[in-house]
């Protein structure tokens, strides 16, 4: 990865402001082994290698900040602890026990968050860490809940935020980043070129990926933190919609550190649930030939080259787990089926729910088994949708 400007910025404030990191984790490269410091911000590799951070064990359970109710309750699970996180209350979201076509699922309620969305978690984490090394302006790619995250959470910690997308992207999808303060610039053609035009733009705007950084992951795995308060024990299994697969590698993550302290016996079996119109980490979890994206009403998991897609399939193989692809008639139907028992989501990650009653019709998840299902994003971002859905005009 190329040096740029805000390196040496970077540098110069940590000196100025006399604080010492300690010792720490390290950025790693998981298919190499290699290793880089971790007081110098990077969002890659030198070759713009995918990077992890190397492992650790969870803290003991009397150095989580029980009064604190946020995920920043697990602070001590970070590799450094920022003086003044960037904090809105995210996390500590409800677990909601529902019956879904099949059995009974436990009902994780991501959508419980400042922005509408899981990714919350990984903003707050990545920006609390990123301001802390001195980073005051970064630059993202995403039309949807990655940069509502990233915008909000940029402007409450007082950061500048800018975001690419494509500019065929409807206007309605970047209102909440702009309310947020957020520089939006339209790149012109697809999803992809979006992203390759953030990746020729970060030599001049720091990077902070949801997809690339590390330092998101940190704020997902706290998913895995979560669960184990909640039950006291690692669930049976866990559901999740998959895109980029930021919440299959946070419960890896998270659980991993947790067996490694001894505090659960076993990692759950994580399930990413993709839509059949754009699913290749399912694909490749199941051995079934890469097909051509197509437009699905998951929008939301709609990657077709995710950044870590051998890191995922570790994640499902190493937990025992799995894959699920779904239609549009069943993403649709399990969408509708949630919103009748009240519980209003995006129809990306009621493909978790689709997931939960396939795997059960098949007999991969048995009725006695504590499975919890991940339903990441609120349904009010998905209105023309869901009026699709219901033949009306809007």
């Amino acid at each position: 990865m190329k040096s740029t400007g805000w390196d040496a910025v970077a540098v110069a404030r940590r000196t100025a402001l006399g604080h010492n990191f300690g010792p720490m984790q390290s950025y790693l490269d998981p298919r190499s082994g290699r290793t880089w410091p971790l007081d110098v911000p990077r969002w890659c590799g030198d070759a713009r290698e995918p990077l992890l951070l190397t492992a650790r064990r969870a803290p003991a359970r009397d150095e989580i900040a029980s009064s604190t109710r946020s995920i920043w309750r697990y602070a001590a699970a970070l590799p450094f602890a920022p003086r003044a996180p960037i904090a809105m209350g995210e996390g500590c979201t409800p677990l909601v026990e529902r019956a879904l076509a099949g059995g009974t699922a436990l009902m994780k309620c991501e959508w419980f968050m400042p922005t509408g969305s899981f990714k919350d978690r990984g903003a707050s984490v990545m920006l609390s860490l990123l301001r802390e090394q001195g980073i005051a302006h970064v630059l993202e790619d995403s039309s949807g809940n990655g940069g509502a995250a990233v915008s909000a959470y940029a402007a409450a910690g007082g950061m500048r935020a800018t975001i690419f997308v494509p500019a065929s992207t409807s206007p309605a999808k970047t209102v909440q980043s702009r309310a947020a303060g957020a520089a939006i610039e339209l790149i012109p053609g697809s999803r992809q070129d979006c992203a390759d035009a953030a990746l020729a733009k970060s030599a001049e705007i720091f990077y902070a990926s949801h997809n690339w950084h590390p330092f998101f992951l940190e704020g997902t795995k706290t998913l895995a933190y979560e669960l184990w308060e909640d039950l006291g024990r690692a669930p049976d299994n866990v559901i999740v919609p998959c895109g980029a697969g930021s919440n299959v590698l946070g419960l890896w993550i998270g659980f991993g550190e947790l067996l490694r302290a001894g505090h659960v016996a076993r990692l759950p079996r994580i399930f990413a649930a993709q839509p059949a119109n754009c699913g290749p980490i399912a694909r490749a979890a199941l051995g079934l030939p890469q097909v051509a994206a197509q437009p699905t009403i998951a929008e939301g998991t709609a990657i077709a080259q995710p950044l870590r897609l051998p890191e995922c399939l570790q994640a499902l193989r190493e937990s025992e787990g799995g894959a699920v692809l779904l239609d549009e008639a069943e993403i649709a139907e399990a969408a509708l089926a949630l919103a009748r028992g009240g519980l209003y989501v995006e129809p990306t990650c009621a493909q978790a729910a689709a997931a939960f009653s396939k795997l059960r019709a098949g007999g991969r998840i048995a009725a006695r088994e504590t499975t919890v299902v991940v339903l990441t994003g609120t349904g009010l971002k998905s209105t023309p949708r869901y009026a699709q859905m219901l033949g009306l005009a809007l």
